[in-house]
């Protein structure tokens, strides 16, 4: 199996990024580190190394001076679980998931996952299965269906639920086949436009992204993660949502930290001309809206590009921009029930059915790739012009997570409790919610210390305007 270091290196190289700085990089720690078959600790310090040697780049390119980087693996997966080690006045999250949330047998012996988190979630599986929104109803209702056809019926009517697949199934899938095609991270050139000059005069120009501006229009892990870890090196990043789109509060707490937060109500012809507005000013637009949505509204990445020439523009998908399931929704806990993870964690642990990877990594991964591949798009934008698309999705962090190999005594190792999280790893902090305890950032860089300067606050909190950089 390949190291640490290895894998930084080919997620780096692929990227363009020079192969002589990873040399300022240093990663600490062992795997295992929580209990899985797969090398989850290992992916989670990856990546954050990777957004953090891209921000020590950016930070050479601006001020000359070059800064070690240095990412601890377990602070590194402690940070994959972020939302469950928050503490909100020394209180720990609530359940997190719908009560009819979760694993059901079908009539022909297979498992489904639902996610029913958001209520149109939910009421399309109700819908689909003609019952109520009770656990032992949807199971009932389950018995009467094949799986797969479930699958089908439950996405046609709006909802997002998952077969559970072995892996052997989804690599014979028409999608997987598609995913095999397409690199980690994708970083492609869609417009002419002239370099732009690094942000100068602002008054806290002392970390890398001081000065930058990013859109961020995510919800729920990985695109609100990538949003954080910008923030984190320094970025005003706002986060754009709608007082009607369902959110999850833990996670909007958890991942808001640093950034400003507005509503503006992109149905209206007036909401979209205020993002309009604030797009012609931003270095980097970032969504994770499912394909397409944004672009029925006048926000496709060649749309950006337009309205603002030089944008570097930032797609995340569940299931890749290629393939039959392009537009197909999905979350974290669906692509690994599809892909493979499930069942052969499942497997591994010598149960019959799914067995979740002890942390939301496809999210936390895909959100660290985004920053990272944000950053070397800005990067090339700045040295040679031109608008820019970096599109990531969750199935192929899971395709890339799967290739680094399996642990024979993975599952044997001993789980993190709260208890077990050393001090240096946590701040407490005031916010607009209240005193948050919550995980810092894991990649330390040596003369430009992450850090969140702004308080997570509740959704809507700013005006949709960027702060003054006098």
């Amino acid at each position: 199996m390949q190291s640490p270091s290895d894998i930084l290196k080919d997620i780096w190289t692929s990227a363009g990024g020079d192969a002589t700085a990873l040399a300022r990089v240093h990663l600490t720690g062992e795997e295992p580190q929580i209990p899985s078959s797969f090398r989850v600790a290992v992916a989670g310090q990856a990546t954050i190394a990777a957004a953090g040697l891209a921000a020590a780049e950016i930070w050479r390119l601006r001020s000359g001076e070059t800064q070690d980087v240095t990412v601890d693996m377990r602070h590194a997966v402690v940070e994959c679980r972020s939302e469950r080690y928050l503490r909100l006045d020394d209180k720990p999250p609530p359940p997190a998931w719908d009560a009819i949330a979760g694993v059901y047998k079908t009539g022909d012996n297979r498992f489904v996952r639902c996610h029913t988190n958001f209520r149109h979630h939910r009421d399309a599986v109700c819908k689909v299965l003609g019952c109520e929104a009770e656990r032992e109803k949807v199971q009932a209702a389950l018995m009467q269906w094949k799986g797969e056809d479930f699958e089908t019926a439950a996405y046609a009517a709006g909802g997002v639920v998952a077969l559970m697949r072995s892996y052997d199934e989804w690599s014979a899938l028409p999608q997987a086949r598609a995913l095999a095609d397409l690199p980690l991270v994708s970083i492609e050139k869609i417009g002419d436009a002239p370099p732009k000059p690094w942000p100068q005069g602002c008054s806290t120009c002392d970390r890398p992204l001081a000065g930058l501006r990013v859109l961020d229009l995510s919800r729920v892990i990985a695109g609100p993660v990538a949003g954080r870890t910008l923030a984190a090196h320094g970025a005003d990043v706002l986060l754009v949502s709608g007082p009607e789109l369902p959110a999850i509060p833990w996670l909007t707490i958890d991942t808001g930290r640093g950034k400003l937060t507005t509503f503006i109500e992109l149905k209206s012809e007036a909401g979209r001309a205020q993002l309009r507005e604030l797009l012609k000013d931003a270095d980097i637009f970032s969504q994770g809206y499912r394909p397409r949505a944004l672009a029925a509204l006048g926000f496709s990445p060649e749309e950006a590009a337009q309205i603002n020439p030089g944008i570097v523009y930032v797609t995340l998908s569940a299931y890749g921009h290629a393939g039959l399931w392009a537009e197909r929704r999905g979350f974290d806990s669906l692509v690994q029930t599809t892909t493979g993870f499930n069942h052969a964690e499942g497997k591994a642990a010598g149960i019959d059915g799914p067995k979740e990877l002890p942390a939301q990594m496809l999210d936390h991964a895909t959100g660290y790739l985004m920053a990272f591949g944000a950053m070397m798009a800005k990067a090339r934008q700045a040295r040679e012009g031109g608008s820019w698309h970096v599109r990531v999705s969750l199935a192929q962090t899971g395709r890339w997570l799967w290739n680094l190999g399996r642990l024979d005594d993975g599952l044997n190792t001993p789980d993190l409790a709260v208890e077990a999280i050393h001090a240096a790893f946590m701040e407490t902090v005031s916010s607009g919610f209240g005193t948050l305890t919550a995980v810092r950032h894991s990649a330390a860089l040596s003369k430009t210390p992450a850090r969140w300067s702004r308080p997570a606050m509740p959704l809507g909190s700013h005006p949709p305007q960027w702060p003054s950089q006098s």
